[in-house]
């Protein structure tokens, strides 16, 4: 526990209880010190159980307050590597009556056999409440931002806690005509280059041959596009990736889908639309037209989300542009 923080005008002196998790804290050869440094403008200096911050009033307030979360994020047990780091940094709120703005909304995190997982950004922690407050949630926003991802952790969690018997995953594949009969192979080599980012994100929750398992067993199922018509997805948690190359009418099927004690995430970025230019993307109509209705949630992304190499946020911010 931090003792106590003796302020000046532009320096800040935060004094740690134990130094148990000071390395940690630091990260190796204090990688994570000169990353706080580089990012906010400010001069870190350690001595002890303490460091202090030299720096323009804002930066030093928010270093301090990084720090702070850092600290405790170690004494939970949580790695923190640069992505930890990157968020932390950004979630810090100095303005926010707590300071931490999203972050502490990180305190119950998504539970996985392998790993828990937390709330990177304060849109990812409004997804996590999205999807646990309504059935039918829209995510958007660019590659690198965790829709897909949370969305994928959400569906093993409620297949392990039981809240649901299966996880389906969809995916238009190929064009808006989904010509996959012309492949080679069964269904399931049809589709997979198409959902190798949602398989991606499920081995990150379940062992590779666990995955194996359920989707042997049923429990998780691989159903492209054009195969869900006529379906009814009960007690099932069901995930449609890359939805702005859905047509309209393709959209309108997969939404009608929705069974009892079953939730439906969207996933897409309207940047990133295949069809051709003649055809209105399914995602953007849903858009327009399901706004308001309760029950229904909707989430946006934007650069500020993305966690990836630093410079793609800056690529997507100047597309953007």
């Amino acid at each position: 526990m931090i003792q106590d923080i003796n302020k000046t005008a532009e320096t800040l002196t935060i004094n740690f209880a134990d130094n148990t998790f000071l390395a940690q804290v630091f990260g190796t050869h204090n990688f994570n010190l000169a990353y706080i440094e580089k990012e906010l403008s400010v001069s870190l200096n350690t001595k002890g159980n303490s460091v202090t911050i030299l720096g323009e009033k804002e930066p030093t307030t928010k270093a301090t307050e990084v720090l702070k979360i850092l600290y405790k994020k170690v004494k939970e047990g949580r790695d923190i590597g640069v992505v930890e780091l990157e968020s932390t940094i950004r979630g810090v709120d100095i303005s926010s009556k707590d300071g931490n703005s999203f972050l502490r909304q990180s305190d119950q995190p998504i539970r996985t056999k392998k790993k828990e997982v937390f709330p990177q950004s304060a849109n990812q922690a409004k997804l996590i409440k999205a999807i646990q407050n309504t059935d039918l949630c829209f995510a958007l926003g660019p590659a690198g931002t965790g829709k897909t991802y949370l969305a994928a952790a959400k569906a093993i969690e409620s297949l392990s806690t039981g809240a649901v018997d299966r996880i389906i995953l969809s995916r238009p594949a190929l064009e808006a005509g989904e010509q996959i009969g012309f492949l080679p192979g069964d269904m399931k080599e049809k589709v997979d280059p198409y959902l190798r980012p949602i398989y991606d994100a499920l081995e990150d929750m379940i062992s590779r041959s666990q995955l194996e398992k359920k989707i042997e067993s049923g429990q998780i199922e691989i159903a492209p596009l054009a195969f869900m018509r006529g379906r009814t997805l009960n007690d099932a948690f069901v995930i449609l990736d890359e939805a702005q190359n859905t047509t309209v009418t393709q959209m309108k099927m997969f939404l009608t889908r929705l069974g009892h004690h079953s939730k439906m995430v969207i996933t897409g970025d309207l940047s990133q639309i295949d069809l051709r230019s003649n055809i209105p993307s399914g995602l953007e109509d849903a858009m327009r037209r399901l706004q308001g209705i309760k029950g229904i949630s909707f989430v946006k992304f934007n650069e500020i989300d993305v966690f990836r190499h630093p410079l793609v946020a800056k690529v997507v911010k100047a597309y953007d542009n």
